[in-house]
């Protein structure tokens, strides 16, 4: 046990659970991912007005220069056009193809969840069964066969992604909701009279949107890198555009004479996915109720002991085998003190 006297002034006393964004920020590695995010989200938005080189134009005269070269930070590819400028435009590509990717997984994938969750028996027996069959193939090959079908193309291969990533979001919402559905409060709404749809969506959803928004933040990484993999193999985009799995997959046959093709956006694919998921991770620890009990800032273990002498002597009582007298418990957060324990007497005799 340590003795430590406490600070003064008290720190300001506080009742409670820290708040979402409180839990959020506490987290070192969900903040970094978040900085990083940002950063790189902040960049690709702003290509349009960086003085940047046109990404599509080749300059034979200038292929494959080193990086720090003159008017070249970033150095060129094969084609001589400007790494830092298609890294740039690339990467907004990439943002743009996992993002609407996720977006449309989870709008379709929860609705099919929710419906199958309320309504159960043969609705959910035929929409699960569905589910089962696009799940029982590798995803990868199944989107691989659907861009295959539809033709290369980063739109095609947006829907392909979309498509084989929505039963993950069907199975986790259907679940979710076939417990809802058997609440009291569901059973209330029914009695007063309102719809299926309106028990869907004005009670049912507003329970499950923290398991959509903690499902999406922990797989728009996997998006990304199923888009740049199927770029990488040319299905995604298509030359002269660029995103991050096309940059890679052009520098590969040059990998070893010049790395930095290849290596570059490669890096970018690393640094964007890492910090979607850190940041992800983040979301899910502060959403998800089961998690969300104060891990985040939970404080070091260490017993502070109050050496000032109390304004009356406590009396002891007589016969007692343990006298406990005015307990106190804090656990100390920062700037703050959330009181666990107060004032509590206990006598065993």
């Amino acid at each position: 046990m340590t003795d430590a006297t406490l600070a003064t002034p008290e720190p300001r006393a506080r009742r409670g659970r820290p708040g979402s964004a409180a839990l959020l920020f506490a987290n070192t590695l969900a903040t970094a991912g978040l900085v990083v995010l940002v950063l790189i989200a902040l960049i690709a938005l702003a290509a349009p007005i960086l003085p940047l080189a046109d990404p599509d134009v080749t300059a034979p005269a200038d292929r494959l220069m080193p990086v720090f070269s003159a008017g070249h930070p970033l150095g060129t590819d094969h084609l001589g056009r400007d790494i830092l400028s298609r890294l740039i435009w690339g990467t907004r590509i990439s943002l743009a193809v996992g993002l609407s990717a996720t977006f449309i997984a989870a709008f379709f994938g929860s609705l099919l969840g929710l419906v199958a969750g309320y309504a159960g028996g043969r609705t959910d027996s035929m929409v699960m069964r569905g589910i089962d069959m696009v799940m029982a193939f590798p995803y990868i090959l199944l989107a691989l066969a659907i861009v295959a079908v539809l033709g290369p193309g980063l739109i095609n291969a947006l829907y392909a992604i979309a498509l084989v990533n929505i039963p993950f979001f069907a199975r986790n919402i259907r679940g979710i909701t076939l417990g809802l559905s058997r609440r009291e409060f569901v059973d209330a709404a029914r009695l007063s009279g309102k719809t299926p749809a309106q028990i869907l969506f004005l009670e049912i959803l507003p329970n499950v949107l923290p398991v959509i928004v903690i499902t999406m933040s922990t797989t728009v990484g996997w998006m990304i890198l199923e888009t740049a993999g199927l770029s990488f193999l040319g299905l995604g985009a298509q030359p002269p555009q660029a995103d991050l799995g096309s940059m890679l997959g052009e520098g590969r046959k040059i990998l070893f004479t010049s790395p930095h093709v290849s290596v570059i956006p490669g890096l970018m694919i690393f640094a964007l996915v890492m910090s979607i998921n850190l940041f992800g991770d983040g979301v899910r620890d502060v959403l998800d109720p089961r998690l969300r009990s104060g891990a985040l800032t939970r404080p070091v273990a260490r017993t502070a002991i109050m050496r000032d002498a109390p304004a009356e002597a406590p009396v002891p009582t007589a016969g007692a085998v343990l006298d406990i007298q005015d307990l106190r418990t804090e656990f100390h957060v920062g700037g703050s003190v959330y009181k666990a324990v107060g004032g509590i007497d206990l006598v065993l005799m």
